[in-house]
């Protein structure tokens, strides 16, 4: 069964290049943000690994914790971090699961169940284990988003992603196509004009459904 928006995701015990712990465990009152990779010592996901890297400061402004899985061992994973620092040009500090035996991709739904990894194995292999899944602090899937080998993630998406969740979570309001910070948001069609008034102040009433607001400090 696929893990759905809204599903709390399995409380798998896990083991990284930083040691082993139960994902919930991990997550604790964060945000978070799990992505993954078909294979270590690949290019398109090294580059991937480097820009998550060069946001460690943007993760920790918001709150919110982000892990690797790769379908490698815990010893590759230390030393591919020395190939993603030399190309992001910024410390690996978040941990990469070793999910060698596909336990995390299968429950997270990236894998068929009957899903093997042979020997001698190519990225080929584990071409569908690359996801972004972002996770709520109720341990809820909140989004997640599924790419080919071939075209690398853009991580500013990723960014503006989890900034529109969690002004939608804190701020009870949606965002429209290509919001950013700052931009007028959306006035959910179930508050009335009057509870809309007093919650946000002046906004504009674009279509009878849809009313723009710009979010008070």
């Amino acid at each position: 069964m696929s893990l759905r928006i809204n599903d709390t995701i399995p409380n798998l015990t896990v083991e990284t290049d930083q040691g082993s712990f139960a994902l919930h465990d991990w997550i604790g009152d964060s945000w978070a943000i799990l992505f993954s990779h078909p294979k270590d010592f690949t290019p398109v996901c090294t580059t991937e690994f480097g820009a998550v890297a060069q946001l460690a400061a943007e993760w920790e402004k918001r709150g919110t914790k982000v892990i690797g899985v790769s379908v490698d061992g815990v010893e590759d994973h230390k030393k591919w971090k020395g190939d993603i620092e030399i190309v992001g040009g910024a410390k690996a500090g978040f941990p990469i699961i070793a999910d060698a035996g596909l336990e995390v991709s299968k429950a997270f739904d990236m894998l068929p169940a009957e899903a093997y990894l042979p020997d001698g194995r190519t990225p080929a292999d584990s071409a569908t284990v690359r996801s972004v899944f972002i996770i709520g602090p109720d341990k809820q899937l909140k989004l997640s988003m599924t790419y080919p080998m071939t075209v690398g993630r853009n991580f500013a998406e990723v960014l503006r992603a989890l900034d529109g969740l969690q002004t939608s979570v804190g701020r009870g309001v949606a965002t429209p196509a290509n919001w950013n910070v700052g931009d007028d948001v959306i006035i959910p069609a179930t508050v009335s004009n009057e509870d809309a008034q007093a919650k946000f102040g002046d906004f504009t009433t674009v279509l009878p459904y849809l009313r723009t607001t710009k979010l008070k400090n």
